[in-house]
């Protein structure tokens, strides 16, 4: 017989590794503001190695509308500058020789619905991905119940897991909620 505790335990950290998948992937969508994490997904070739950007240089934010990045070494200006360029991230970073200034345009009302609509594709996989950690965790207990599991203890077991399942999706409605705020904001 299984230990119901450590499948409900074991569901819940899954759930919030789905919660904490989702707020890395809404920091990467950009809301008109300068952020670095929106470089995250860059990496540089350095001495032959596939480098984050984060680890050969700083990236800092002196206003609203622009990065700086500010690399360790002077010779990584030009393989920093090709990456972002690679990357299509919808902007141009410019070399002035000691740094790499990248300036944010400001969101159309266009662009804006784009990013509301990937926003709301990002939350449907998060809900999905809890929808089916509360399935696998209900047919395991459906399992249990035929290796002589008490059916009362099944259905309190079944119960906390559909408690997580609505608590996890409605944390996900309250994060797509602020990034699509955040989004439409002028």
């Amino acid at each position: 017989m299984i230990d119901l505790t450590k499948l409900i335990n074991d569901n819940k950290a899954h759930m919030v590794k789905a919660i904490d998948h989702l707020e890395a992937e809404l920091s990467k969508i950009r809301a008109g503001k300068a952020n670095p994490s929106i470089l995250d997904g860059i990496h540089v070739d350095y001495y032959g190695t596939t480098t984050p950007l984060s680890q050969v240089s700083s990236i800092t934010t002196p206003d609203a509308r622009t990065l700086v990045i500010q690399p360790w070494e002077k010779g990584m200006l030009v393989v920093i500058e090709k990456a972002i360029l690679v990357a299509n991230l919808g902007f141009t970073p410019m070399n002035d020789g000691s740094v790499i200034r990248i300036s944010i345009p400001p969101l159309t009302e266009e662009r804006r619905k784009d990013l509301v609509k990937k926003t709301k594709a990002e939350a449907e996989h998060a809900k999905v991905a809890i929808r089916n950690l509360r399935r696998d965790a209900n047919e395991h207990i459906k399992r249990e119940i035929k290796a002589h599991l008490p059916e009362d203890m099944a259905k309190d077991a079944e119960e906390k897991i559909q408690k997580m399942t609505d608590q996890y999706i409605s944390l996900v409605d309250k994060h797509l909620d602020t990034k699509e705020k955040e989004i439409m904001t002028i």
